[in-house]
């Protein structure tokens, strides 16, 4: 899960190590690409370019609320066109979320970075990819071409850990 029920990130989700790996992941990308109900909350964010996926407009705009940000309905405009209007044509792109968000990207990751508190649990919580739990997450990357690759624990007293899952060559 990668919230709870109110499809908020709680705070027993929240920690140090992570926030950390998170945080410099970001810091490393071009583009961040998320759904309306995700963001990093972090004091770079208003800096970063990103793309928020949503339904309430044709293709692609600018967010009237945001000038870094570029609002895209994969239903309507491509993902290319999106990053054009972003202004962004090489680098990383960072897709931090929801379910659905990562669900775009399955077949094009390169790596997906599955962060992992096994000691909270969110009963009712959203699924962190459509599919979970009558799927792990782990079979879901798998079978998209994705292999688990290093693991960093995070947190070793939380036993949170980080794994990179890399598509096979």
């Amino acid at each position: 899960m990668l919230a709870d029920a109110r499809h908020v990130m709680p705070e027993a989700l929240k920690f140090p190590g992570d926030q950390r790996f998170f945080a410099s992941a970001l810091d490393r990308a071009e583009l961040i690409v998320h759904g309306r109900n995700s963001f990093e909350d972090q004091p770079n964010s208003p800096q970063r370019r990103r793309i928020v996926v949503t339904r309430k407009v044709a293709g692609v705009a600018s967010d009237p609320a945001n000038p870094n940000a570029t609002l895209w309905n994969p239903a309507g405009a491509p993902f290319d066109q999106a990053c054009a209007q972003a202004g962004v044509d090489t680098g990383t792109a960072a897709i931090i979320g929801g379910p659905e968000v990562f669900a775009l990207f399955f077949d094009r990751f390169d790596t997906f970075w599955l962060s992992q508190a096994p000691q909270v649990r969110l009963p009712d919580g959203e699924p962190c990819f459509p599919g979970v739990p009558a799927r792990s997450p782990e079979q879901i990357l798998a079978a998209h071409g994705l292999r688990a690759c290093e693991v960093e624990m995070l947190d070793h007293a939380a036993g949170v850990s980080v794994t990179a899952w890399r598509r096979e060559a």
